[in-house]
């Protein structure tokens, strides 16, 4: 659902009229879902009625709008909204979150609903997807989290928080780069994997001490609470974590390409309207 080019991606692409969407139509049907399993209760507490709403914009808006596939919405509750909320239990109480390539909101809404005490960074560069993000947050009242539009590796030395989160974004080689910079000293990077987490946390292990992480683990959240637990990759940072000066020198590799781009971008249009004026 939230794929590889989220936080990969470059602001704006393929969102030049995000208006177009609309905003999120009140009372529309959310066909095919499923109604909020008694745990929901559990997990969102004083929150529950928001959980409920925002699945419900899930299943609307963001099937609209192409941030969830029609196919998902019957399993919303299980293999998205509860999958993540689980992992407010790894969260320092008063902590500060950043969830990266945040996508329809997976998993930073679903954690900031079960965790009003820590306040949630959303960062996504697509225009359209923050667009929802904005409408959701305005929608339910959510103070403990803020949306922003970029890249992981703009926001660095912009942002630093205690925990950064990630689903479904990318390997974990190359969500460790991404996401280790924004860590303040003794964070942890909390990525949701399913089967491949052992083997992707085998192959990332010298990339994670580059990075200055200090240990690392797979484990289960939701154990007791969900049918079927969240396989999570817990990486522990150090007193100082790294790859800032890496992460600095793409976005600005990023930003000269964007620039190059744009310059030559105007130079057809006015060589276009040279040949107009003739």
């Amino acid at each position: 659902m939230d794929t590889e080019s989220t936080a990969a991606g470059e602001p704006g692409t393929g969102d030049t009229n995000p208006a177009a969407d609309g905003p999120a139509v009140e009372g529309a049907a959310a066909e095919g879902l499923a109604e909020a399993p008694a745990v929901a209760r559990e997990v969102f507490g004083e929150r529950y009625d928001a959980a409920v709403r925002y699945t419900e914009l899930l299943a609307t808006a963001g099937v609209q709008r192409g941030l969830i596939g029609p196919r998902e919405v019957p399993r919303l509750w299980d293999r998205h909204v509860l999958n993540c909320a689980v992992l407010a239990e790894l969260l320092p109480p008063g902590s500060t979150m950043c969830d990266v390539g945040s996508g329809a909101g997976l998993p930073g809404i679903p954690v900031a609903l079960a965790r009003p005490d820590v306040s949630v960074t959303l960062l996504e560069p697509l225009l359209r997807r923050t667009t929802f993000l904005e409408e959701v947050v305005r929608e339910l009242q959510l103070e403990n989290v803020t949306v922003l539009r970029g890249r992981a590796e703009e926001m660095v030395g912009k942002i630093a928080v205690d925990v950064v989160t990630a689903r479904a974004v990318a390997p974990l080689d190359r969500l460790a780069g991404w996401g280790m910079p924004l860590l303040r000293p003794h964070g942890q990077m909390l990525a949701l994997k399913g089967d491949s987490a052992e083997q992707e946390l085998a192959d990332s292990r010298a990339g994670l001490t580059k990075l200055g992480a200090v240990e690392w683990t797979v484990i289960s959240v939701g154990e007791g609470t969900l049918e079927t637990s969240t396989r999570v990759v817990q990486v522990k940072a150090g007193e100082s974590p790294g790859g800032v000066k890496a992460a600095t020198r793409r976005a600005k590799a990023a930003r000269a390409g964007r620039n190059a781009g744009a310059a030559v971008r105007g130079g057809d249009r006015t060589r276009g309207g040279r040949r107009r004026g003739r």
